[in-house]
């Protein structure tokens, strides 16, 4: 199993949760982040001050998928989030040793 975790721009959303869906992903937990990478954040001006935004919102997506279905989690979350431009997002991945619905007690697979 793996958990992956996305940072994406926000307008995106709907698109990526739609191609995640199509690749069979039941579930995710998205929050709302701040942040930068490589661009820094940038210049805005407003009523004719300029100022500059540090931290860009964004959109973190965290899910936890089998491992037959990572690759295509990964390729959903980046076609629907590319826009080709700077600071499209990040897609993290790393192992998840435990899995256990609250509920039942179904352990790994059978709990996501």
């Amino acid at each position: 199993m793996k958990w992956i975790t996305a940072i994406i721009k926000p307008f995106t959303l709907d698109d990526v949760r739609e191609a995640l869906g199509e690749a069979g992903v039941q579930g995710m937990t998205v929050t709302e982040v701040k942040g930068f990478g490589r661009q820094r954040g940038h210049t805005e001006l407003y009523r004719g001050a300029e100022y500059v935004v540090d931290f860009l919102p964004k959109l973190k997506i965290e899910l936890a998928v089998a491992d037959e279905q990572v690759e295509l989690a990964i390729e959903a979350i980046t076609k629907a989030a590319r826009t080709g431009k700077v600071g499209d997002g990040k897609i993290f991945v790393s192992e998840l040793e435990q899995v256990i619905r609250i509920r039942t007690q179904e352990v790994d697979a059978d709990a996501l």
